[in-house]
Formats: C-alpha cells, structure tokens, sequence
C-alpha cells in the first residue's frame, strides 16, 4: 500500500465503458510521485489516503476486467503511534 495525498480529480468527456462508477483522482505518494487512481469512495481534495497498485487493484472488481492500475482503498482519518500513545489527526499530515 502507498500513502498518498489527493490532488484533485480528473474530468472527461469520453472514457471506456468497462470503467466502473467512481472518479478519476491525481495523487501524490509520500515520495513526491504522482499517480492517477481510481476512487470508488469520493475522496476529497487534500485528503490522505492509501492506494494499491496492479493486479490487486483490478481484482478489486471480479465479475469483470476493468483498466484500472491504481486504486484508492481507504482514507487515512488519523496515524497512531503506539510507541508513545499519541495519535496525529489527518491536519498534523500536511
């Protein structure tokens, strides 16, 4: 899984029947990369999120192949670190 930051969504007029209902968001990984996910949740903009990357991604749809790489499989409300007992709310990651 690779943390991610939302950059904003894409928009288009045409795209391939096989996709499913969701949207097509710009991430950016913790290393500075950009991806394009798919995201069946509705993420928002700035929002922190985990994507998964390949063949788990698309089998994230099993009745049908879908051309989908990448695909945002959670939002990330807060990070505990049981360490010190102390949680950083999701504004701390920015």
């Amino acid at each position: 899984m690779i943390r991610a930051r939302v950059n904003g969504k894409l928009w288009s007029t045409r795209h391939l029947d096989s996709l499913p209902v969701g949207a097509l968001l710009e991430v950016e990984t913790e290393s500075g990369a950009k991806l394009i996910a798919f995201d069946p949740l509705g993420c928002a903009e700035g929002e922190s999120v985990l994507v998964t990357q390949g063949s788990v991604a698309a089998a994230y749809f099993p009745n049908r192949p879908v051309p989908i790489d990448a695909l945002i499989i959670g939002s990330i409300d807060e990070v505990g670190t049981s360490s010190i007992g102390k949680t950083k709310s999701r504004e701390s990651l920015a």
